[in-house]
């Protein structure tokens, strides 16, 4: 449960910031489509890692 904790938190304080346009004077930023797909990914990863965990 950490984990999929670890991830979905780096997720968030990553893409969130990017899709809000913070780094837009640089020149980076998140499309709302390519946040949808990692969004997605993200979800992806959470239920196998879910998955691959062994309940003690």
């Amino acid at each position: 449960m950490i984990q999929n904790l670890i991830w979905a938190t780096g997720y968030n304080v990553i893409a969130l910031p990017l899709a809000a346009g913070v780094l837009y004077k640089m020149g980076i930023l998140l499309s709302p489509a390519a946040g949808a797909v990692l969004m997605t990914v993200s979800t992806v990863v959470v239920a196998i890692n879910a998955s691959l965990l062994k309940v003690k």
